[in-house]
């Protein structure tokens, strides 16, 4: 995640970390366990308490712990697992370890995945995108999706008492709010993310692979539904509908004061509330609404996985500090400090004093992530959805936008 806003002053080396192996007081041979991290994922606050919390309890070993950028991460994770000098443990977007699995140079984690880790509790926007043919890559570490955002003060002007739990009364509550010089809903017209949720609502799929070959379907029945919907919501409000959600940034309409509602990660009620310090305590959050009352819809879920290069130096070390962030104690630790969903549905519990974060952890269960091709990030390099959404929003023939739209993305997919 790329949205934290602390500063990370130290690459937190831990202090006798000093080689790959080396001798401890005490004649005890210990190992180092190179971790990458990337910035601004966690908190220096919490690096301290986890580095010190493993060394005490595995006194034989030292975590090196060095902070990545985001900048360029992709291609030098590439090249580091390549190495014959690979970190022992890095931290990577979850949607990205179909890339670098294919490079054939990560370790296969099935067996601790299901014997240590509790694979069958973890979330499946996490936990999908690290299973490759079956064998699981990535380790779910935390995740963050998209909630509702609202004006309290605004709901309680226009009679509504409590958020929507279908998307049909979500669109009539929005309608509601959507006078008085109010906007219902901010939704900018190419926020692909949030259509990607609608569309599997409605049973579709971004792409498919068939064959070993993938091919895009936002064409399909069900996708043109879940379009359909989107439209019907945008409209209830002023959002461009050329542009994403952050052009301009969406937390600044919203902090304007006369928007009702708009569909972001909690991070940005923060923003809101530095930017009109007045909407301080006015803000709610729920759950994307979906098509029925049971459960909420679906949306994309963005977070980390940990994989564990094949030529790292310190398998069995490095898993043993992969299973301790990903187990409970410090998936705990980790919700709390850093208002993150953990990653089992069964710790979402952990965050439910945080209004906030426990709509997102609600909405979590039933996160996806994007299609598990290696080619993915071609699509959203120049990506063709958002033209597409554009186009439909603007008038032109929904079933002709769509499937230009799903040509591109099949060939974007067949490349490389």
């Amino acid at each position: 995640m790329k949205n934290r806003c602390f500063v990370c002053t130290l690459a937190l080396v831990s202090s006798v970390a000093l080689g790959g192996c080396g001798t401890l007081p005490g004649g005890i041979n210990s190992t180092t366990v190179t971790v990458w991290l990337m910035k601004d994922s966690v908190s220096d606050d919490f690096l301290k308490r986890f580095v010190s919390a493993y060394e005490s309890e595995h006194p034989s070993v030292e975590l090196d712990i060095k902070i990545q950028e985001w900048t360029g991460i992709g291609e030098k994770v590439l090249t580091a697992i390549d190495s014959e000098d690979a970190p022992d443990v890095i931290e990577v977007g979850n949607t990205q370890v179909a890339q670098y699995a294919e490079s054939r140079n990560l370790r296969d984690l099935t067996l601790e995945s299901v014997r240590d880790l509790g694979s069958e509790d973890w979330l499946p926007g996490l936990a999908q995108p690290g299973s490759i043919k079956g064998a699981q890559f990535g380790i779910p570490w935390y995740a963050a999706n998209r909630i509702v955002i609202y004006n309290k003060e605004l709901f309680s002007r226009a009679g509504i008492e409590e958020p929507p739990k279908t998307r049909e009364q979500w669109l009539a509550d929005t309608a509601e709010l959507n006078s008085g010089g109010n906007q219902g809903i901010y939704l900018a017209g190419q926020d692909w993310y949030t259509l990607a949720g609608f569309i599997w609502d409605e049973g579709g799929e971004l792409a498919v692979e068939t064959g070993g070959e993938w091919r895009g379907t936002i064409d399909s029945p069900a996708a043109l539904r879940g379009m359909a919907f989107y439209k019907d919501l945008q409209s209830l409000g002023n959002g461009p509908k050329n542009s994403d959600e952050a052009k301009p940034p969406q937390a600044d309409v919203f902090a304007q004061g006369d928007v009702a509602q708009i569909v972001a990660t909690p991070s940005s009620a923060r923003i809101i509330e530095e930017k009109n310090p007045g909407l301080r305590g006015k803000l709610g959050f729920f759950p994307i609404p979906g098509k029925t009352a049971d459960k909420p819809g679906a949306v994309f879920t963005g977070g980390s996985d940990l994989i564990v290069p094949k030529h790292s130096s310190h398998h069995s070390a490095a898993v043993e500090v992969v299973k301790a962030l990903a187990g409970e104690k410090w998936q705990t630790e980790l919700a709390r400090t850093m208002s993150y969903v953990p990653n089992k549905a069964s710790l979402a519990g952990v965050v439910r004093g945080d209004e906030s974060t426990a709509a997102m952890a609600e909405g979590a269960a039933r996160g996806r992530a994007t299609p598990n091709s290696s080619q993915w990030a071609n699509v959203e390099a120049d990506n063709p959805i958002k033209p597409y959404m554009t186009a439909v929003l603007e008038g032109r023939d929904p079933e002709e936008a769509a499937r230009a739209a799903s040509e591109r993305i099949s060939a974007e997919l067949a490349s490389g």
